[in-house]
């Protein structure tokens, strides 16, 4: 036999406190899959995909004689 009883205000409690912890825990382990699966791609991600950076700049061709 307990030597308090619980009101029922703690049932109450207990309940949203832990509906709470699932929602932050099923948050943490989306944020953690989502980086997971981005570090695996690798350059996937980049913005600069499919070009060639050499540093050396190119003239347009004016298509006319030069003065």
């Amino acid at each position: 036999m307990a030597l308090r009883v619980e009101h029922e205000m703690h049932h109450r409690r207990f309940g949203r406190n832990l509906g709470l912890g699932v929602v932050l825990a099923a948050f943490v382990v989306l944020v953690f899959a989502l980086t997971v699966v981005k570090v695996t791609q690798g350059a996937r991600f980049h913005a600069d995909d499919g070009k060639k950076n050499t540093g050396t700049v190119t003239q347009p061709a004016t298509g006319g004689s030069q003065p």
